[in-house]
């Protein structure tokens, strides 16, 4: 028996992915490269964009003539495009879907897979070993002993309602997984030899928040940076500027192991722009706090979201936008059109009144500033000695990432797999440097040791 899974989306549907994976193979099933070759297909779904509910939903007509031709296939819809809220019109518009899964939430096919009484057995024996919601699973069979860096949901839920954001909607309210729970999941990816963990959360420093007396994302970050043995690197996002407190930018300053990185959507320059989405500050609130970041934490790095073209910005107010991102001089914009997603603020009450080629004009205009911004930041680490957690060999290349995120590639035939090694630049472009190891690592490292958990 074998499986496929087909992720789009954020981090959140990786990790969601990874869960299922593991949790299918402790009931038998392998994974199969190619969805064809399958008895059963997830397909974990997006929605926060226009564009990818389409690619979610031309994969999964694509996967129709595979019903026609093997009606014993199972195939689950899972993710943002189900949401927790039901799924009647989906079942009607996808008749040939056997399972509709919310998100995060891998029961409901493992319920329809284990209906007779012998699979019922062993899922029984599973739950009696792994919850499958909240501890640790074993990492599925292609990411076993070579996955260096995971993700670790630690809010699921969104309860701050954006006017432009269908995630509440679709991942429900807010609510925060025990710490003893991440902290047991954490532990286990580190035997199995992941180096590097981020901590995950729609609005991740609102950890603990729905908690009482609970620890909150500072808290948690100490925790596991004190308790768990043989994590290099610990990272979290996606923050919102309301919660960056004073308290977690100090532990991020003083824990060596919390990266210099931080992740702060500002989604747009304009206060009016702001006051409609509902983000809750200003253009002057959210350069105070970048400059409160980089005051606390020495060599952070700061990344940003930017939504152009909500309903109503003029040209002078996206300009508010363009200036913010000239003046502060970020070192990731993630850009994105506004797209009107059913069921939200924007969507009931507002007129998305741009076009989508003055949409594309102003989006341009952001990624040819960023490329400019982001390529003279990175000239400077030129001939600079960084240290780089590397990952995985890219055609011929190894490519790992400094504590800053700043994406490195070295020339190697040494296995630098899960390693941390000092490097030196020797060129810069906008996205990504290239480096050489420094003359005392040209020696083959020793090579790293997984522990497997059956």
């Amino acid at each position: 028996m074998k499986y496929h899974i087909w992720t789009e989306g954020c981090q959140m549907n990786v990790a969601d992915s990874q869960r299922v994976a593991s949790a299918l193979e402790r009931l038998g099933y392998q994974p199969a490269s190619e969805a064809q070759h399958a008895d059963v297909i997830v397909l974990n779904t997006c929605v926060v964009r226009q564009s990818a509910e389409d690619k979610a939903v031309g994969r999964l007509s694509s996967l129709k003539p595979l019903k026609s031709a093997n009606p014993n296939l199972t195939i689950n819809l899972m993710g943002c495009m189900v949401g927790v809220k039901g799924h009647e019109a989906l079942t009607e518009r996808f008749p040939y879907v056997d399972v509709f899964s919310p998100p995060s939430d891998p029961g409901p096919l493992l319920a329809y897979l284990t209906q007779d009484e012998s699979k019922q057995m062993e899922l029984a024996a599973l739950a009696e070993r792994f919850d499958l919601q909240d501890e640790a699973l074993p990492l599925p069979l292609y990411e076993r002993n070579s996955l260096v860096t995971a993700h670790v949901p630690v809010v699921l839920g969104c309860s701050h309602a954006c006017t432009f954001c269908i995630i509440p909607y679709k991942r429900g309210v807010e609510r925060s997984r025990a710490v003893g729970d991440i902290v047991a999941e954490v532990r286990s990816l580190v035997r199995q030899g992941v180096k590097e963990i981020t901590l995950l959360g729609q609005i991740v420093d609102r950890y603990g928040k729905d908690i009482p007396d609970g620890p909150n994302l500072a808290a948690l970050l100490r925790i596991l940076h004190d308790e768990v043995e043989g994590l290099e690197r610990l990272r979290f996002l996606t923050s919102h500027p309301n919660w960056m407190t004073g308290d977690l930018l100090d532990t991020v300053a003083d824990l060596p192991r919390v990266m210099p990185h931080i992740e702060v959507p500002v989604q747009a320059g304009d206060d009016s722009v702001l006051e409609n989405m509902k983000r809750g500050y200003t253009n002057a609130q959210y350069r105070a706090l970048v400059g409160r970041i980089r005051a606390t934490i020495p060599d952070v790095s700061i990344a940003t979201d930017i939504i152009v073209g909500f309903p109503g910005e003029t040209e002078a107010q996206f300009q508010q936008t363009y200036d913010l991102l000239e003046d502060l001089r970020l070192d990731v914009a993630h850009l994105a059109r506004y797209s009107t997603r059913p069921g939200t603020v924007a969507e009931r009450r507002m007129t998305d009144d741009l076009t989508e080629e003055e949409k594309k004009r102003r989006f341009q205009m952001l990624e040819d500033q960023q490329e400019r911004i982001v390529g003279e930041i990175n000239q400077k680490f030129l001939g600079e000695t960084v240290e780089v957690l590397f990952e995985e060999k890219v055609k011929g290349r190894w490519r790992g990432r400094t504590p800053n995120m700043k994406l490195v590639f070295v020339e190697s035939e040494q296995d630098l797999r899960g390693r941390v090694l000092p490097v030196q630049v020797t060129w810069t472009g906008p996205w990504s440097m290239q480096a050489r190891l420094l003359p005392q690592h040209a020696d083959a490292p020793a090579p790293l040791e997984f522990v497997s958990i059956q």
